[in-house]
C-alpha cells in the first residue's frame, strides 16, 4: 500500500523550555525536519506569559538552565523573570530554532490516522496539517484556572489575571483584592502592595515561605564560572543533585523519615515568628499541613507584608463576588476596584485540557476519556500504547522534582533514541510495548505507596502534586539521577516498530 507522505516528520507543540529543549535535543542528535508550533505571539512559555510584578525563579539560576547550555552570568541568586527569558532567546537563537518556529499557531485536535500512519493536527485557523511523529511539549501548567466562584463573571470593575498582566493599569491608591496565596503571589503581593490603597488578600490555604538568598552575583565570580575550567560544571552538578535529592528526599521518604519534613517546619515556622510579631496573624499564615505536601516559596518580604495596616489577611470562605466587591462566609462585604486572580493552571494531566483539545488513537482511543477513567499513566512518562509515534515531554511521572531542564533533557533524549531506532529499523509505526508500559506503571506505583504526599500530613494540603484520581502522578517518585538512567538504558525493544 503507497501512504502519502506528512507535511512534517516531527511536529513539537509548545515552544517553552519543553520544546526548545526536545528541538535542541534533536538538532544535537543530527535529527531534522522537525516543527515547532507555538499558539503565542512569542516563545518562553512560562517566561512568556508571566509578567507580573517581581516575577522570579524560585531555584537557583544555576540549576534552572540545560547542562549543556550554562550560563555563567546570572546576575543574582534568584534570576528575574526578563533575564530568564532573555535566556529563553540565546538558546533558540544559538541553537537556530527560529526558522523552525510556528507562532500564533494552536492546535486544536490530534488525530491519528491509521491508514496514513500518521497524525492529523487541527489548527484553530480551520486548517489541517499533518506529521509522522507528535512531541506534546506543553508543559506542567496549561490553561489558566478560574475559581469556581459565584458571581466571577458579574464583577464591573478591573480584573487582571497574572498570568495576562496589565501593565498599562495604574494600581495606585486602589482598593485591590487578591485571590490565591501560592508561588505567584509570594513574589506579587509585596509589589502590588506598595501601590494599594487597600489590599485584601483571600487565602485558602497558606504557603511555606522560607527566607530567600537573592544575592546579586559579583562580576568576578561569573567571570571565574566562565573561565575556570570544570567549575560552572562543578556547581550546576553540586546544586542540581541537593535540589532535586532534596525534592525526592522530602516528598518521597518524607513520612518514613519524618525529620526530612518536620525540620523544615520547625525552620519555617521560626521564621515566621520573626517577620510577624502578631500571634493571631501567625496562626493565619501557618499551613495546616506538613513542609513538602505543596511546593513551597522563598521571599524577604511577603511576610511582612501581611503586617501594614492597610494590608489585610481574609481566610473566611468566599461566599460570592458582586459587580463591586468580595461577600466572605462570615458576611462582610469588601468594596473592590481592582480584583486580581492568582489562581493557578489547569495541569497538563487534567482531563479538561483534552476535553478542550481532543487526542484520539488507535481504535478512537480518547486521552481525555482514559484519564478520566483510569489512573494517570505514560511509559517512562513519555508514551502510551494507545498513541503511536507520538510522545509527550511532562507526561504522568516524568518530573522527578529536580530542575526542570534536567527533566526536558531526559525526556528528550528517551524520544531521540526511538526516533533514532525508528528510522534504523525503517520503522513508519512506532508505540510503545502495552506489558513494558503495565511494568513501569507497577514499578512506579510501588515507589509512590508511603510517600509524605499521599499521607495524612497533606490531607488538607489541596496539593496539585496528587491528581484528580488521588495519585501521585505530577512528580517521579525517584532520583533525578535514576530517571535519566533509565532514560539512557531502558531497552529499545520495549517498542514495536512496524514498517
Amino acid at each position: 500500500m503507497t501512504r502519502s507522505k506528512p507535511d512534517h516528520e516531527i511536529i513539537i507543540i509548545g515552544g517553552g523550555f519543553g520544546g526548545l529543549g526536545t528541538a535542541m535535543a534533536l538538532r544535537r542528535a543530527g535529527i531534522e525536519g522537525f516543527t515547532i508550533l507555538e499558539r503565542a505571539d512569542d516563545i518562553g512559555g512560562t517566561w512568556r506569559a508571566n509578567h507580573y510584578p517581581d516575577v522570579a525563579t524560585d531555584v537557583p539560576g544555576l540549576t534552572y538552565q540545560f547542562s549543556y547550555e550554562k550560563n555563567p552570568h546570572w546576575s543574582r541568586l534568584f534570576p528575574k523573570g526578563a533575564e530568564v527569558k532573555a535566556y529563553v532567546d540565546y538558546c533558540a537563537d544559538k541553537y537556530n530554532l527560529r526558522p523552525q518556529i510556528r507562532l500564533n499557531t494552536e492546535v486544536m485536535a490530534r488525530t491519528w490516522d491509521e491508514t496514513e500512519r500518521h497524525w492529523r493536527l487541527d489548527l484553530a485557523d480551520g486548517s489541517v496539517i499533518t506529521a509522522r511523529y507528535v512531541v506534546a511539549a506543553l508543559g506542567a501548567f496549561v490553561e489558566p484556572k478560574q475559581p469556581a466562584i459565584r458571581g466571577l463573571n458579574t464583577f464591573s470593575r478591573k480584573v487582571i489575571q497574572t498570568q495576562n498582566w496589565d501593565h498599562e493599569f495604574d494600581l495606585a491608591g486602589k482598593r485591590i483584592g487578591v485571590i490565591g496565596t501560592g508561588a505567584t503571589s509570594v513574589q506579587m503581593i509585596p509589589q502590588v502592595a506598595k501601590d494599594a490603597g487597600k489590599l485584601y488578600v483571600f487565602q485558602r490555604h497558606a504557603i511555606w515561605v522560607f527566607p530567600k538568598p537573592d544575592w546579586e552575583i559579583p562580576g568576578p565570580l561569573q567571570s571565574a564560572l566562565a573561565r575556570v575550567p570544570g567549575l560552572l560544571s562543578l556547581t550546576h552538578k553540586s546544586m542540581s543533585t541537593l535540589f532535586g535529592l532534596g525534592i525526592y528526599g522530602v516528598t518521597v521518604k518524607g513520612a518514613q523519615l519524618p525529620p526530612l519534613s518536620k525540620v523544615p517546619m520547625l525552620v519555617g515556622r521560626r521564621y515566621l515568628q520573626s517577620q510577624v510579631p502578631d500571634r493571631e496573624l501567625r496562626e493565619k499564615l501557618t499551613p495546616d499541613y506538613g513542609f513538602g505536601c505543596k511546593r513551597p516559596s522563598v521571599s524577604n518580604v511577603y511576610y511582612k507584608t501581611f503586617t501594614q495596616d492597610h494590608v489585610e489577611l481574609v481566610t473566611d470562605r468566599i461566599e460570592e463576588i458582586t459587580p463591586t466587591g468580595i461577600i466572605t462566609a462570615d458576611g462582610v462585604e469588601r468594596e473592590l476596584d481592582v480584583l486580581i486572580l492568582a489562581t493557578g493552571f489547569e495541569t497538563s494531566t487534567s482531563p479538561d485540557v483534552y476535553r478542550k483539545r481532543p487526542v484520539t488513537g488507535r481504535d478512537g482511543f480518547d486521552l481525555a476519556d482514559f484519564y478520566q477513567d483510569n489512573p494517570l499513566q505514560a511509559y517512562e512518562g513519555v508514551s502510551l500504547p494507545q498513541l503511536p509515534n507520538a510522545f509527550s515531554i511532562f507526561g504522568p511521572y516524568s518530573w522527578s522534582g529536580g530542575s526542570w531542564h534536567e527533566m526536558v533533557e531526559t525526556q528528550s533524549h528517551h524520544i531521540v533514541r526511538v526516533l533514532q531506532e525508528a528510522a534504523r529499523r525503517g520503522a513508519t509505526e512506532v508505540a510503545v510495548r502495552p506489558e513494558a508500559n503495565r511494568r513501569f506503571f507497577d514499578f512506579i506505583r510501588s515507589k509512590s505507596h508511603g510517600s509524605l504526599i499521599q499521607s495524612r500530613t497533606c490531607a488538607t494540603s489541596n496539593t496539585y502534586y496528587l491528581d484528580h484520581h488521588g495519585d501521585f502522578s505530577l512528580l517521579r517518585p525517584t532520583t533525578p539521577a535514576q530517571a535519566r538512567k533509565a532514560s539512557e538504558t531502558f531497552s529499545l525493544d520495549d517498542y514495536e516498530y512496524i514498517a
